[in-house]
């Protein structure tokens, strides 16, 4: 049965199913890991079919609908972050390092490989890992007033880690078929990884960090994408504003403040430039 420890988080478990309804929460949820510790079937996602088996693991993101076909009886556990759970102010969550878990969670939305939904893994280590933490959460989930709330936050703040960094094993593994979109896409990820420490997204740091001279790190990426360097950090920053306009209730002053803009004015100028309208317009339009 699905339950709320923390507000707006939804822990399910099924055991032996041979049927799925569909999920009351596909409308309202944000981010959720599905994993089939036992059983067979395919998943049919946003209108494409795909196999699951025991101990697959799959990341589903806003939007994203999908129905479980068992052919087998199925054991699984899911995670379901609602997308309430970044709004408001709930107290019982006043404690929870909800930044922290947006940022991971907005990491893997802006990456080029989330839309595979079942998860690779850089290591089987990494794997074995996941699924132990996720056992984890259920099992303290399942002992109803005697769960440990600490267990499970930093539970899922590891498995949040563990899924955002093999996202970014992903991108660059669909990057190596040649030397030099691999090289792009270690310095994507990096620029990714460090968005929130402008100090290393420096053309300097860029070029020590990468091993090339300061001249030359701004000429190679702008040779093989097109966009330059520069042009495409505060793209990734213009998109990560959109995001959290859409999923949070962050003052604008806040989303400035946090990814490196002089003040909510220079913010709303630099996204009127980008996205044709005032941050105020943007907001207001996704909000209808």
């Amino acid at each position: 049965m699905p339950r709320t420890i923390i507000e707006n988080i939804v822990i399910q478990e099924y055991k032996d199913q041979t049927f799925f309804e569909f999920c009351k929460y596909t409308t309202i949820r944000f981010f959720e890991i599905v994993y089939f510790e036992k059983g067979n079937g395919t998943i049919k996602i946003n209108g494409k079919t795909v196999n699951y088996s025991a101990n697959s693991i799959f990341v589903f993101v806003p939007d994203d609908i999908y129905i479980v076909n068992p052919e087998s009886a199925t054991t699984t556990v899911a995670i379901k972050f609602l997308k309430s759970f970044f709004k408001g102010d709930a107290p019982q969550n006043a404690n929870l390092p909800v930044n922290d878990w947006f940022r991971k969670i907005e990491g893997i939305l802006n990456s080029e490989s989330h839309q595979l939904r079942e998860m690779r893994f850089e290591t089987e280590s990494d794997k074995i890992h996941l699924i132990s933490l996720i056992k984890m959460v259920a099992a303290e989930n399942d002992k109803k007033k005697s769960f440990d709330l600490f267990i499970i936050q930093n539970s899922l703040s590891v498995i949040l880690h563990l899924i955002a960094r093999n996202i970014q094993f992903l991108n660059a593994d669909m990057s190596t078929k040649i030397v030099e979109s691999s090289k792009i896409q270690q310095i994507i990820n990096f620029i990714h990884a460090n968005i929130y420490n402008p100090e290393l997204l420096t053309t300097k740091n860029l070029a020590e960090e990468f091993h090339m001279a300061d001249n030359y790190i701004s000429e190679y990426y702008k040779k093989h994408t097109d966009v330059s360097l520069k042009k495409y950090i505060l793209n990734y920053k213009l998109k990560l504003v959109e995001t959290r306009l859409k999923y949070t209730d962050l003052q604008f002053s806040e989303i400035a403040m946090e990814l490196g803009f002089t003040d909510s004015s220079h913010l709303n100028k630099t996204f009127q430039s980008y996205k044709g309208m005032t941050i105020g317009a943007y907001k207001a339009s996704i909000s209808q």
